[in-house]
């Protein structure tokens, strides 16, 4: 068991999950805080670093892509201090940072969990019902239904549109931006059939967003939340990792690596032993790699990442 606690909030770890719980001081994030406790399961799990500064660091969980809706929806472009998936470490934990990222990647190891993109979420996404407001209208979402309603001082536009209710099977897609220089962001929710895309202050299945402000934040998890119930994008047939890629032979030993210069073992060292990992659970998987095969030279591989410790 690992156990993180910081301003941000709690991050606990027991080998098959990170279960994440939002602080509750005044200068936390509304967006994690209203996301509230959640789980990751170590399977929506690409990596994690511990990144350190002249005063404490941060620590950063990799999903893979695909896994969450929350990610998915926002492209990744959630500020550093609304982003769940991160805290910062204060000079006092450093230590502790460093043995969660490294009990963390022990599991990943040990598991061989792929860190290629899913074809399905492996989170739920935020909890229901949900409001949200924008710019230029209100959003609201049940579960089963999206409803807009429009500001005062929305366009003529989407005035003379009316409010929208939707059904999820009425949408393809949810879509979430964030405002960038000039350019207003916008939630918009994609109906089966609409017609070509139009500025969000003129679409009327666009709620227009300027910045992000703590409110604007909750747009982004009602449209997690939709994206949530949505056929996921990237569904689909199944694909190995190693698709296209020549098959290695069937008893390589690990690439010899250099030893670090200083104590730890650089990241990009503990990453590389972690594909080579992988790949040997697919050769295994593919028939390639016998069972004493895979065995003997996944205890090399271990043995490699333990002396870089």
């Amino acid at each position: 068991m690992a156990e993180l606690m910081v301003r941000d909030g709690t991050w606990t770890f027991d080998d098959e999950a990170v279960r994440i719980v939002p602080g509750h001081e005044r200068g936390v994030h509304k967006l994690r805080k209203d996301l509230g406790e959640f789980t990751v399961p170590l399977a929506a799990m690409a990596g994690i670093a511990y990144e350190p500064a002249r005063k404490g660091g941060r620590l950063r969980l990799r999903l893979r892509d695909g896994a969450d809706p929350l990610l998915q929806v926002t492209g990744g472009s959630l500020p550093d201090e609304a982003n769940p998936y991160q805290v910062a470490v204060d000079p006092a934990r450093t230590d502790v940072a460093e043995y969660f990222v490294d009990a963390v990647r022990q599991a990943l190891m040990l598991e061989q969990i792929p860190d290629g993109p899913t074809d399905r979420y492996l989170l739920p996404g935020p909890a229901v019902p949900l409001s949200a407001a924008g710019v230029d209208g209100l959003a609201s979402f049940d579960g089963e239904r999206v409803h807009l309603e429009w500001r005062w001082n929305t366009s003529e536009t989407k005035r003379h549109s009316g409010p929208k209710d939707f059904a999820l099977a009425d949408l393809e897609a949810v879509e979430w931006r964030a405002a960038a220089g000039l350019e207003s962001g916008y939630l918009r929710f994609r109906p089966h059939g609409a017609p070509e895309r139009v500025k969000p202050e003129h679409d009327p299945h666009a709620i227009e967003l300027w910045g992000f402000k703590k409110e604007s934040g909750t747009t982004a998890l009602l449209a997690a939340a939709v994206a949530a119930r949505l056929p996921h994008p990237s569904a689909g047939p199944d694909k190995t990792l190693t698709a296209g890629a020549p098959a290695r032979p069937a008893l390589e030993a690990p690439a010899p690596a250099a030893p670090p210069a200083s104590g730890a073992a650089p990241a990009d060292d503990h990453d590389a032993l972690l594909r080579r990992l992988r790949e040997l659970g697919e050769l295994r998987r593919e028939g390639i790699l016998t069972e004493e095969e895979f065995t003997a030279t996944k205890a090399a591989v271990l043995e490699r990442f333990h002396t870089t410790d």
